[in-house]
């Protein structure tokens, strides 16, 4: 186990400095730079001089050669520092910390959703099997699954947002707070964002759902068809003890192997729907540093996705020994 850990550990450092170098590399190799794009929008009246700029250069390392640069980031990431925003003039870690609560208060909630809903949908599914009713749910998640989220997310904008403006199902159509809500209690403030939170974490759910109960369905079928299920119904088991405790519990590999997959996006976000529904989220502050060619909150992100997705990944082995008593470290 302590080898297995060592070896994963060591490629898992490896994996991370290909990856920061190569995404360093993209980023500096794109057109314009954060001060060629801050003095765009500068009035030309009041455009500094060839020498300041070259000076505002130097400040930020944007002189260096791409390779220079980077090694210039990883010493100061192994001093446990991620830099500080250049169009931001805030320290990246702050930034990040700033923004990651809104994200997780999305994707947590809508993940708890997702799994609350798709495993009873998916388990019913098994159960009523090729009868109408199963029918009907199957066209409806397939109906939801090919619906992309940023479509669903205006039609929703636009149905109650819009359409049912002032009535009692009207829904705020941006934010994550209303103007007053400083003056709110504790539980109105809770309250506000709850009621913010309800578009987003529809778009966030359905598409997830919709896959979930499927990927759960598909599962349970094939472990169904083995020996020890017709063995257990022979023996007396009641539907429920064979669907739950036996053949459930036997395809909780690949459901943690699809868990291990899903926990990095709680904190990566989702870009556009963060962009449409003006929420204050980690894929916002992904897409708006892109634009301004932000290059330390780019890494610092960047950073942050793969070594929660290389550390979800890593537990999402462990689990496996934990389901499955068969799998060893060996």
């Amino acid at each position: 186990m302590v080898n297995y850990l060592i070896r994963r550990l060591l490629i898992g450092c490896l994996t991370l400095v290909a990856i920061t170098a190569i995404i360093y590399a993209l980023i500096r190799s794109m057109p314009g730079s954060p001060l060629t794009l801050q003095m765009a929008e500068v009035d030309p009246s009041k455009a500094i001089s060839e020498q300041d700029f070259q000076q505002m250069r130097r400040m930020y390392g944007l002189h260096k050669p791409i390779h220079e640069a980077y090694l210039g980031w990883l010493g100061s990431l192994c001093r446990g520092e991620l830099g500080r925003s250049i169009s931001r003039k805030q320290p990246v870690t702050k930034l990040i910390a700033e923004r990651i609560g809104p994200t997780l208060a999305l994707s947590v909630s809508s993940l708890i959703l997702t799994y609350l809903l798709a495993v009873p949908m998916g388990l019913y599914s098994v159960v009523r099997s090729n009868r109408p009713e199963e029918r009907c749910l199957a066209t409806g998640l397939y109906m939801l699954y090919s619906l992309p989220s940023y479509v669903a997310a205006l039609l929703l904008l636009v149905l109650f947002a819009v359409r049912l403006r002032g009535t009692a199902f009207e829904l705020p159509l941006f934010g994550m707070v209303s103007d007053g809500h400083a003056q709110l209690s504790w539980w109105g403030k809770l309250a506000d964002i709850a009621w913010h939170m309800v578009l987003p974490v529809t778009c966030y759910t359905y598409g997830a759902l919709a896959f979930m109960a499927r990927f759960v369905k598909s599962n349970m079928e094939e472990v169904i068809r083995q020996d020890y299920i017709r063995t257990a119904r022979a023996k007396g088991v009641g539907s429920f003890g064979v669907i739950v405790v036996h053949a459930f519990r036997n395809t909780l590999i690949p459901f943690v192997t699809e868990l291990g997959l899903t926990l990095p996006g709680l904190l990566s976000g989702s870009v556009i729907l963060e962009q449409i529904f003006t929420w204050p989220g980690i894929g916002r502050l992904f897409f708006e540093s892109i634009a301004e060619r932000d290059y330390p909150t780019i890494m610092g992100l960047t950073l942050m996705f793969s070594l929660m997705t290389l550390v979800f990944q890593l537990l999402a082995d462990i689990l496996y020994a934990v389901v499955d008593p068969r799998v060893t470290f060996q």
